[in-house]
């Protein structure tokens, strides 16, 4: 079997690379080791910047998302008994953000592949890179109990974490940074309304806690608790107390409460691998970062990862200039930076720390600071909606 683009995962950034890259003719083939139903079943990011949404706009991807999508223009900061709402809307020009579950997305960029006819293989077993230093690299697999070889020109790795792309690059290759957080969110969806219509972070002496939302029937509530936590101690009785108490009471009391539809804990950590291009090998999204969810980063910054390798394919494919492809990795590293950056402070000023007490006045201060100006607000509205694309010359 033979491709250009061979790329490996299809979660949402596989398949948007695969839908913008069908349309521009430039052949690919999607490789998952999971069924359909898993790959939807994974409950994570809702927040959608105004670049990714764009980028699905190209894709041609975006019928349900405008249907069922929500706009945000702000979001409420809460600490020390303050509240601050970030006005993303007037802060940035006019830029906002856009409340779609991945699920959701994933579920589009689906039916879009399937619709194509652009060929994408499921439940595949032993997936092995080869050859990524030479000009023909080639993906190994098994696929109901035949083995296939694919050979192609490039290998894009929107594989995850855990995934083979990352572990196909020579160790002495790649340089790894790492902080991992001393604790992490137990996340609990259901079917009830949002308590407000816009996203609400918290600060509290017990832990910091986010108010989300899916649609204006499906609510993402988040709180902190120690790495040692297990889910099965926390009945949705116990999850639903504890969110009261580091709520305010006039947001408290409108809080609706439900059976839960999943309940998960999340550790917290930051990730970044350099290079993020080896031979023909490049990493797309978790394979090569990870943030904090503070920040609402992780799946934007895979999608500022595919418009980056998109755009450089069309370069080598439809302008004859493969050499552009050599750049991926310095493109891309200066958002994710930027992006880590910002997701570490986000966590580091909202979080409850074991902090001595000269820490905990500092992140009290940069807490009151961190709304105090217009400066400081724009900086973070500017984050939050997301920093723009670099252009590709």
């Amino acid at each position: 079997m033979k491709t250009q683009v061979a790329i490996i995962g299809a979660g949402p950034s596989g398949l948007l690379l695969g839908q913008l890259l069908h349309k521009r003719g430039i052949d690919n083939v999607v490789l998952e080791r999971r069924g359909p139903d898993y790959v939807l079943g994974r409950i994570r990011a809702g927040v959608l910047e105004h670049g990714f949404v764009d980028l699905m706009r190209e894709a041609g991807v975006t019928e349900h998302m405008d249907r069922e999508g929500h706009v945000h223009e702000g979001f409420s900061i809460m600490f020390n008994g303050r509240r601050e709402r970030i006005d993303l809307k007037g802060l940035t020009g006019g830029h906002t953000v856009m409340i779609y579950g991945q699920t959701e997305v994933t579920r589009d960029l689906m039916a879009a592949r399937a619709a194509s006819g652009a060929p994408s293989f499921y439940e595949v077993e032993d997936v092995a890179l080869h050859d990524i230093d030479s000009g023909h690299p080639r993906v190994t697999f098994r696929k109901d109990g035949r083995d296939v070889m694919l050979e192609c020109d490039y290998i894009a790795g929107c594989d995850g974490f855990h995934g083979p792309s990352r572990q196909a690059i020579p160790r002495g290759a790649i340089r790894e940074y790492e902080r991992v957080y001393p604790f992490g969110w137990l996340g609990l969806l259901s079917d009830t309304h949002p308590v407000e219509e816009e996203l609400i972070y918290v600060s509290h002496p017990r832990g910091f806690a986010l108010c989300s939302m899916r649609s204006p029937t499906r609510s993402r509530y988040y709180v902190q608790v120690p790495l040692s936590e297990k889910v099965a101690d926390w009945s949705d009785e116990r999850f639903w107390d504890e969110l009261r108490a580091r709520l305010p009471a006039d947001v408290a009391a409108k809080l609706e409460t439900g059976p839960s539809l999943e309940k998960s804990i999340a550790p917290l950590r930051s990730f970044v691998v350099e290079p993020m291009q080896h031979g023909r090998l490049f990493l797309v999204g978790d394979a090569a970062h990870i943030v904090p969810p503070t920040g609402a980063k992780g799946l934007n910054l895979a999608a500022s990862d595919v418009y980056t390798l998109y755009n450089l394919i069309c370069k080598a494919y439809l302008d004859d200039q493969p050499e552009m492809l050599s750049r991926y990795s310095e493109i891309c590293l200066r958002r994710i930076w930027k992006a880590e950056r910002f997701s570490w402070w986000m966590t580091s000023v909202l979080h409850r720390f074991d902090h001595d007490p000269f820490s905990e006045r500092i992140q009290q201060a940069e807490a009151a600071y961190c709304v105090s100006t217009v400066a400081a607000r724009t900086s973070i509205a500017e984050n939050y909606v997301g920093l723009p694309y670099e252009r590709i010359e």
